[in-house]
Order: structure tokens, then C-alpha cells, then sequence
């Protein structure tokens, strides 16, 4: 009984989407940007999937979980940035409510994952560099392959949480959400009901785990940081660049789950620009820092490269 009531109650059958401008040039602009971004990150991160699955030399902990980011990155971009492209042609950008609750599903699916990633990934380097004689004894391939069922099974788990939220809610008039996608502080800000308790839900959800996460992995870098003090060569050099190439994409990364889902569900003029570069830009840093910056990963890429142009000769 309670179900119909609710379903009578939510009139809202699509969704308007404000997208990031109402100029046409400007539109135009961020069109070309956007797909120049979009392009390149799914070119980068492909690339470096395929390289680490080709090279063995590059079968270890750590490029596993690179692996995963890399594969994360492409399907949390392809989530969001094809629709915004799309729209940009689009007067109405409209999104109906099924494809709504879709689009929440599985930004919310990759982003959890990725935020429990990265701290698998700061344990990962912790172990490495402050306990290297047990490194391959400690995160052998049994407890890599539970760590990373692990994480896609608690961001399945945190993803379904976050879509029975936003369907249970009554949805009346007005539709106009105030970005260029779906997300549950906008969409339950639409809701014809208080959604108090909703909000503190959310913020005790997704803005506690980023919150703790961030901690965990400020943490791990702290003890890696005083491990590597007074101890620098070469290999050590090479451990620190390691460390603040992913320490890079975690400050940007949670830095937004944190702005976004820490707080109630207001909008604030910076949310857009803080979605745009979490959803676009974020996912590019992947194959810029861990390949250009990674002699390992630069040498498996160019021999990769030789390996094509050999069989096509």
C-alpha cells in the first residue's frame, strides 16, 4: 500500500538538466574540451590495462590495483561526460527518472570502488617501502584478489544503499536539477517530502567514508615518509615519486566527495566546476602520472608499441 502511495506521489517522469552553460559559444567550447578530455582518457587508460596485462614484468601488487583504477577511470567518465556531450546540442537536456537512478547506480558503483582503490593502493605502497623483505609474503596474490572483490563488493553494496534512498523518495514538481548529471544531493533536493534524515544518511555514508579514507591514506604517507627520512637513493627517490603521483589523484579525487557529500544537500555556484574536473578531468591524471612519470610503465609501453609495428612489418 505504501509502495503505491509513493508511486502515485512521484508526477516526475524526467528530469531538466542545466548543463554547465547557457551561452552557445561557451557550449561550443566546453563541447570540444570535454571530448578532447574524454577521448584521451579513454585512449590512456585502455593503454595502460592492455600494457600491464601484455608485460609480465608488470604482474605485481601494485599494477593490479593500477590495472583497476585504470579500468574504473574509463567507466566513471563514460558514466557522465558522453550524455553531457550529447546535450550539448540539446535544448531540453532532458534525462528521464529511470535513466536518472542508472546514471546514480553506477557513478556512485566506481566512485565508492575508486576511493576504497586508493586505499588499498596507500596500504599497498606502505607495505612495500616500510616492510619490503615481507612485501611479497604479505600482499601475496590470494590477499590482493580478496582485497579487490572486497572494494567492488562494498561499492556495489554502498551504490544500491544510495539508488533505494533517492527511489524512495516522492518526486512532484519541479524537475530542474542544477548540473549536468544525476546525483543524489540534486535529485532528493527536488524531493516533494523532508529529506532530512536522507541528508544525514548521505553524509554519514559517503562523506564519513571519504573522510576516513583520506585519513587512512595521509596516515600510511606520514609512516612512509618517516620511514624514507634519511634514507635517500635512487630506489628511495623512485618510492617518493610513487607516493606523490597517488597522492596527486587522491587529494583531487576525495577532495570532491568530500566538498560534495560532506555537507546538506545545497547547491553552491562551485559544485559544477568541482563535477567537472571529478568527472573529466580527475580520470585523465591516471595515465599522465602513473605513465609518464613511471619508467617501468614507459619501457612496457614502448615495447608494447615494437611489438605491433614488428607484426604488422
Amino acid at each position: 500500500m505504501e509502495k503505491a502511495v509513493l508511486i502515485n506521489q512521484t508526477s516526475v517522469m524526467s528530469f531538466r538538466l542545466t548543463g554547465l552553460s547557457t551561452n552557445p559559444k561557451v557550449q561550443m567550447a566546453i563541447f570540444f574540451i570535454f571530448l578532447i578530455f574524454y577521448v584521451l582518457t579513454l585512449v590512456g587508460n585502455i593503454l595502460i590495462v592492455i600494457t600491464i596485462i601484455h608485460d609480465h614484468r608488470l604482474h605485481t601488487p601494485m599494477y593490479f590495483f593500477l590495472s583497476n583504477l585504470s579500468f574504473i577511470d574509463v567507466c566513471h567518465s563514460t558514466v557522465t561526460v558522453p550524455k553531457m556531450l550529447s546535450d550539448t546540442f540539446s535544448e531540453e537536456k532532458l534525462i528521464s527518472f529511470d535513466d536518472c537512478v542508472v546514471q546514480i547506480f553506477f557513478l556512485h558503483l566506481f566512485a565508492c570502488t575508486e576511493i576504497f582503490l586508493l586505499t588499498v593502493m596507500a596500504y599497498d605502497r606502505y607495505v612495500a617501502i616500510c616492510k619490503p623483505l615481507r612485501y611479497m609474503t604479505i600482499m601475496n596474490w590470494k590477499v590482493c584478489m580478496v582485497l579487490g572483490g572486497a572494494m567492488w563488493t562494498a561499492g556495489t553494496i554502498h551504490s544500491i544503499s544510495f539508488t533505494s534512498l533517492t527511489i524512495k523518495l516522492p518526486y512532484c514538481g519541479p524537475n530542474e536539477l542544477d548540473s549536468f548529471f544525476c546525483d543524489v544531493p540534486q535529485v532528493i533536493e527536488l524531493a516533494c517530502t523532508d529529506t532530512r534524515i536522507t541528508e544525514i544518511l548521505v553524509v554519514s555514508n559517503s562523506g564519513m567514508i571519504s573522510m576516513v579514507c583520506f585519513v587512512i591514506i595521509v596516515v600510511s604517507y606520514a609512516v612512509i615518509l618517516v620511514s624514507l627520512r634519511q634514507q635517500i637513493s635512487d630506489g628511495k627517490r623512485k618510492a617518493l615519486s610513487t607516493c606523490a603521483a597517488h597522492l596527486t589523484v587522491v587529494t583531487l579525487f576525495l577532495g570532491h566527495c568530500i566538498f560534495i557529500y560532506s555537507r546538506p544537500a545545497i547547491s553552491l555556484p562551485e559544485d559544477k566546476i568541482v563535477s567537472a574536473f571529478f568527472t573529466a578531468i580527475t580520470p585523465l591524471l591516471n595515465p599522465i602520472i602513473y605513465t609518464f612519470r613511471n619508467e617501468d610503465m614507459k619501457s612496457a609501453l614502448k615495447k608494447l608499441i615494437r611489438r605491433k609495428e614488428g607484426k604488422e612489418k
